[in-house]
């Protein structure tokens, strides 16, 4: 009984430290690398989704994501979540609504 529960705690220890990981390194993310943008960049990635969006409020920014090499996530004053993907130069690859329908009014990349 004893050597139960201390393999269970065991166990349990690791799974913990394994999520502890995943956590810290950015792992849980399925969409991305997660990391935000940082220094000139992250102005000019704020300009031009701003700019794209007719303004609002950035309120997530993302290095790495699986649509641009950048991702500005804008509320508009309409309240609606826009996510604008951006390329390295700082061009709009395209942007979608936060009701996944696709373009939120504007370039599309294609």
């Amino acid at each position: 009984m004893r050597r139960t529960i201390i393999v269970g705690a065991v166990a349990a220890g690791l799974i913990a430290a394994g999520a502890g990981i995943a956590f810290a390194t950015g792992s849980q993310d399925d969409d991305g690398a997660g990391r935000p943008i940082t220094g000139p960049a992250l102005e000019n990635a704020k300009k031009a989704a701003l700019d794209h969006t007719g303004g609002g409020r950035v309120t997530e920014t993302e290095t790495g994501d699986e649509e641009g090499y950048y991702e500005v996530e804008v509320t508009t004053p309409d309240g609606r979540q826009v996510d604008v993907h951006l390329d390295k130069t700082f061009t709009v690859l395209n942007a979608a609504g936060d009701t996944g329908e696709g373009d939120a009014g504007g370039t599309d990349g294609g």
